[in-house]
């Protein structure tokens, strides 16, 4: 079988500055211009194999092994988009077909995350901008692909880069102008470290596209934090970046953690992606605060329970002590909670647990990912890293 094959990674991205609420639903143009930091694929990402051949009787998808209804409209329309591009842009293909040929053949893809899916870790994210790149590479496509990755989902456009990125408003009505753009490279910041708290692996309870549709009916804090709000925090959140300012890093990145949320709270019916434990982790971070007497972590959550903690380097021993101290693993053991970035974590000391004060919760955060800022998505070479065999069919499969 005659077969061509790409397999790539993307990241994940967090959103700063959040992203919540469409203009237009069809071509996913945001409300608002957002800010995001790319985290490293090496911790967290997608990763996706396509393949294309002329024997392929249909086109057929899996994530994690399952098979998925290749009809979805968001990734049918991802398909013909790269597919579009590439017969404008590229003609014939090493000479084997005629392109038009080629743009009718079937694709197999396989995809696997490394993390929970529709937890409200990005997982979408990760996994339309791995789709788009892989394809982009099979089919031999340039130039941005930022607005092709906003076509799957909307935060997908962000980790279409690495490091510090703007997903841009934009203003023209067929959303051409609504892309990404990186505002400061993964090697900007060093010392900048990232820890994943995983509350639940669970799906939330109700779907970032559902959430952003009540919210933009019904919310009308929203409309508020779009006009006034927003564009200001932009600019302040530019320059804490530029500057590696931290602490007007870490106020911004809280306040509109917050802001978020409350947001949620005011939509009708009521969205409440926090839980307990989550008001435990934001408890914790600002004692901590108040402990040393300046930000040194701060906190974002996205539609979902699961904290993402920013810190530098230097300080994340420390905080770790605390977070094994008050939601101390106990059935799945201390040796399986931390992953990611190797960490020597100290005992915790009697002086920070008595000046925190905030009750243990044991087992309560399931394990903790320890990342930094990282690259964009990028194509693996060698067999061994296709999802899917020399026939096209994935390796593992339920």
């Amino acid at each position: 079988m005659k077969m061509q094959m790409v397999t790539c990674v993307a990241p994940v991205n967090i959103a700063v500055i959040k992203y919540w609420g469409k203009r237009d639903e069809n071509l996913i143009l945001p409300l608002n211009s957002s800010i995001s930091i790319t985290l490293s694929p090496t911790q967290l990402r997608a990763k996706t194999t396509v393949a294309l051949s002329k024997d392929f009787e249909k086109t057929r998808i899996w994530l994690n092994a399952v098979e998925q209804n290749p009809d979805n409209p968001r990734l049918q329309n991802i398909i013909r988009k790269i597919k579009h591009r590439a017969f404008r842009c590229n003609g014939e293909k090493n000479g084997q077909a005629n392109k038009e040929d080629m743009l009718n053949w079937h694709l197999h893809i396989c995809s696997e995350n490394n993390f929970p899916v529709s937890a409200g870790l990005a997982s979408s994210a990760a996994g339309y901008s791995c789709l788009v790149a892989a394809m982009a590479n099979l089919f031999e496509v340039e130039g941005d692909l930022s607005g092709i990755a906003r076509l799957g989902s909307g935060s997908a456009c962000r980790s279409m880069y690495g490091g510090f990125v703007e997903w841009d408003l934009g203003h023209c009505s067929d959303g051409s102008d609504s892309l990404a753009r990186q505002i400061a490279p993964c090697d900007h910041w060093p010392e900048l470290r990232a820890l994943l708290l995983v509350v639940s692996e669970q799906p939330k309870t109700v779907s970032s596209t559902l959430g952003m549709q009540n919210s933009v009916n019904t919310s009308e804090l929203l409309r508020s934090r779009v006009e006034c709000i927003v564009p200001r925090r932009l600019a302040e959140l530019r320059a804490s970046i530029a500057e590696k300012d931290f602490e007007k890093f870490a106020q911004i990145c809280m306040k509109e953690s917050n802001q978020f949320h409350a947001i949620c709270l005011d939509t009708y019916p009521p969205i409440g992606y926090l839980t307990e434990v989550s008001d435990q982790i934001i408890a914790l971070v600002h004692r901590f605060n108040k402990l040393c007497e300046r930000l040194k972590v701060a906190y974002t959550f996205d539609a979902g329970p699961n904290a993402c903690l920013f810190l530098m380097e230097e300080d994340v021993p420390r905080f770790l002590s605390l977070i094994r101290h008050f939601f101390r693993p106990v059935n799945n053991g201390p040796e399986n909670f931390i992953h990611g970035l190797p960490v020597d974590v100290p005992r915790v000391t009697t002086e920070d647990v008595l000046n925190i004060s905030i009750g243990v919760m044991p087992d309560s955060i399931h394990y903790v990912i320890y990342t930094s800022v990282g690259v964009g998505p990028h194509k693996l070479e060698g067999s061994e890293h296709c999802l899917l065999n020399d026939k096209g069919y994935p390796k593992r499969c339920r």
